[in-house]
């Protein structure tokens, strides 16, 4: 008996941020990536045929001469028939915020 109250007391209690990150989660892989804003990106990782990894650090912007979205755009293009795979590193919590922020927004003008 002792032990079974012993076990119900150390049962995790539910997370509710765990919740959120779930129901974010489906919010982000239901997105449409043809138009992916560069304000929510840090880091592009690029895997090229021949095995080699790049890591493009988008938010060092003190070294990139020119526009960012150019900058990528010129990138891809020049490097498109090597590439293997790209990936996103997306700041979620920026994007979070930006999009509670918009919604809390258009909740109040709407009422």
């Amino acid at each position: 008996m002792f032990l079974q109250k012993e076990k119900q007391r150390k049962q995790k209690v539910p997370d509710a941020s765990c919740d959120l990150d779930k129901e974010w989660e489906e919010i982000l892989d239901g997105l449409d990536y043809d138009f992916l804003p560069i304000e929510y990106i840090n880091v592009i990782i690029v895997r090229f045929r021949d095995g080699k990894v790049w890591e493009v650090d988008v938010n060092n912007k003190q070294k990139l001469e020119g526009e960012p979205n150019e900058i990528i755009a010129n990138f891809f293009e020049e490097y498109e028939d090597t590439i293997d795979t790209v990936d996103f590193r997306i700041d979620t919590t920026k994007l979070k915020k930006d999009v509670t922020k918009r919604t809390k927004r258009f909740l109040k003008l709407n009422k």
